[in-house]
């Protein structure tokens, strides 16, 4: 069953989800509980509201067009599990103490900015997210080698797989690129300490930022020996460069930075 129509005006990148059955099923596989805490991003005509509502969840909707906040307020108003928040998710204050869900079609120019938001601060007590994002955006941040900053730093807190993959027939009005079902699970064990968060983002971010082996790029942190030790104690090369390494080895190369004093 198709959903109306998107409105006149939207923010880039938006498309809509055209099938209720399909939203009902993505949220199925969210794996929501009765009384969960759930912030869905960008409500736009509340395909997927409906859906979370009927988890039993508790749902706060965000939306920052002032036209479609309030047609999703007069929609799910008597809805007590439902609370519409007309806000921009790249800037809004996340939950600091309750655990919580995040269930979201993101607009896929904002994608980035969004998770940048969400997923910076891994002190956030956010269990799970389950996000619509670009094919080419997911995959990036999916697979284990070749790495990057951003996909680096967030697995050391979050596994992230790429759920589904949806055509852009799915969507109204149609991308001109494919979607995937991005997942973000909480790590039970995290690969860094949440303490260590910012001195790890420094840490990449200088390594990243050179093309020479990370021998020379960490020279400042750790000898050229000790990198060679490392390369064969965790299975990389001895030459390697940074967007070479996975999330594991980058975590345990940063473990040891960290027990000599750097920072």
């Amino acid at each position: 069953m198709a959903v109306r129509r998107r409105p006149a005006r939207e923010a880039p990148g938006q498309h809509f989800l055209r099938s209720r059955e399909l939203a009902a099923d993505l949220v199925a596989g969210a794996g929501l509980t009765h009384g969960d805490y759930v912030v869905e991003i960008g409500g736009g005509t509340g395909v997927l509201t409906d859906a979370l509502a009927r988890t039993g969840a508790h749902v706060a909707v965000l939306e920052r067009d002032p036209g479609l906040a309030a047609e999703l307020r007069a929609r799910f108003g008597r809805e007590a599990a439902v609370c519409v928040v007309e806000a921009d998710a790249a800037r809004y204050a996340w939950p600091t103490r309750d655990a919580f869900h995040v269930v979201a079609n993101l607009p896929f120019a904002g994608s980035g900015a969004i998770l940048a938001g969400l997923l910076g601060d891994p002190r956030l007590p956010l269990k799970r997210a389950h996000v619509i994002v670009q094919w080419e955006f997911a995959e990036k941040l999916a697979r284990v080698c070749p790495t990057t900053v951003r996909g680096t730093y967030w697995r050391a807190w979050y596994e992230i797989s790429i759920d589904r993959r949806l055509d852009r027939t799915a969507f109204s009005p149609p991308p001109g690129v494919d979607a995937a079902l991005l997942r973000l699970d909480r790590r039970k064990s995290p690969r860094v300490p949440v303490e260590a968060s910012a001195d790890y983002r420094l840490f990449l971010t200088t390594a990243f930022a050179s093309s020479a082996p990370i021998r020379h790029s960490l020279s400042s942190s750790l000898s050229p020996l000790e990198v060679k030790r490392l390369a064969a104690a965790l299975g990389f090369a001895p030459n390697a460069r940074a967007r070479e390494l996975d999330a594991t080895q980058w975590a345990r190369v940063f473990a040891l930075a960290r027990r000599r004093g750097v920072r």
